[in-house]
């Protein structure tokens, strides 16, 4: 009953979502259609009043001492705003209004300006006797010009703020499923702590009882290993405290349980400096980080191959350079594979390497990516620390 109920709030929350996107659709249309109307209205009224301007011009040109000229004049004094040239029958500028005084003045610069104002409007012959015309060509108004602009203008805004929201909405889905999985850790971690707790005790019950102590040795090897697991889980969504460790020694420990808990077919192989080298850890979240690279690293040799763990010192760095002779990472994926999500197994949650990154780079402030790799060949991922001459020792 209450999954039929969520399921509905789903379909229901859906619905309104296309609804509201529908008519936003229609909104951002009328809008667009009413810009045009207004755009087509402007030009129109611009066409009338050239169209005046041209029969005050005419009755000027055929003007005698008992013809009215002031209405003629005033309606040719009154045009500010629309650029205007008037032609004779051969092309020929006669006259300009409303345009810069350097482009009338340069002959090329006219005739292209002259040009430009014959694609934006049909000319208008005016016919001051018997087979003898002018032309006035006319182009926009800045108003026309500005009106014109206006629907890009308007949807470059609408896809800013479509763009906004869907950051919004995202960064806000994300933040909650940050939440889950980090109550979802919690509790892994709340839950496994029960069984633990029970297998310890029966673990200092074997020890008195001087059973195998091989066997034991390994068991509480194992439990210790589910107690660290414990405690990286119950850090997830928390700041975790940092510890001054050496950063050989953590790797090393890792490194040295992992290897004894894999296939013989995987060859093993660590280099590291003689000398310590003391960064702030947290030593739970560092062995997790060097599990899931060693592990990734098995994966993609299917078992199989060899693996080498590098620590490094160049200049005010120390790098930590897990390789493989696995299939290898195609270029275009080489930032992809620490997205949340992506793998190319079959089964897995694609969860690990984005884990590592958040490990390295949020909490212990450091780098990782991928160096190199080729395709059949194998890959190399780092990982950089930024080191003190305190943090080296001898």
């Amino acid at each position: 009953m209450p999954q039929n109920r969520f399921m509905q709030f789903n379909k229901h929350k859906d619905l309104i979502r296309w609804i509201l996107i529908l008519c936003s659709f229609i909104i951002i249309s009328l809008i667009l259609w009413n810009t045009y109307e207004f755009f087509n209205f402007f030009k129109n009224e611009e066409r009338v009043k050239m169209e005046y301007w041209a029969e005050a011009q005419k009755t000027l040109m055929n003007a005698d001492e008992n013809t009215e000229v002031e209405l003629p004049f005033k309606v040719i004094r009154n045009n500010k705003t629309i650029p205007i040239m008037l032609t004779n029958q051969n092309d020929s500028i006669i006259s300009s209004s409303n345009i810069d005084e350097l482009i009338t003045k340069d002959k090329d610069k006219a005739n292209a300006f002259l040009a430009n104002l014959k694609k934006q409007n049909d000319p208008i012959a005016m016919e001051y006797g018997p087979g003898k015309f002018q032309y006035l060509y006319y182009g926009n108004s800045s108003l026309i010009n500005k009106l014109k602009y206006y629907p890009i203008a308007l949807l470059l805004i609408i896809v800013l703020f479509g763009a906004l929201v869907y950051t919004f909405y995202k960064s806000t889905k994300m933040a909650t499923q940050n939440k889950l999985w980090a109550g979802m850790a919690k509790e892994t971690a709340h839950q496994i702590g029960t069984p633990l707790s029970s297998l310890i005790g029966w673990l200092e019950l074997m020890k008195t009882e001087q059973l195998d102590a091989s066997a034991v040795a390994e068991i509480e090897k194992d439990i210790i290993r589910l107690q660290t697991i414990t405690d990286r889980f119950s850090k997830i969504g928390s700041e975790p405290a940092l510890e001054t460790l050496d950063l050989v020694q953590e790797t090393a420990a890792s490194y040295s349980y992992l290897q004894a808990r894999f296939s013989q077919q995987v060859v093993f192989s660590f280099d590291a400096p003689n000398q310590k080298i003391f960064l702030p850890l947290n030593a739970a979240l560092h062995s997790w980080t060097i599990e899931n690279l060693v592990k990734n690293a098995i994966d993609a040799m299917k078992g199989k191959g060899s693996l080498n763990v590098r620590i490094e010192t160049e200049g005010a760095y120390v790098k930590i350079k897990v390789s493989d002779t696995g299939n290898g990472i195609p270029k275009n994926q080489f930032k992809r594979i620490f997205e949340p999500g992506f793998t190319t197994k079959k089964r897995g949650w694609g969860l690990g390497l984005s884990l590592t990154k958040r490990i390295v780079e949020e909490y212990h402030k450091g780098k990782i990516k991928v160096v190199e790799s080729e395709l059949g060949k194998g890959t190399t991922i780092q990982i950089s620390y930024k080191i003190t001459s305190r943090d080296l020792a001898l």
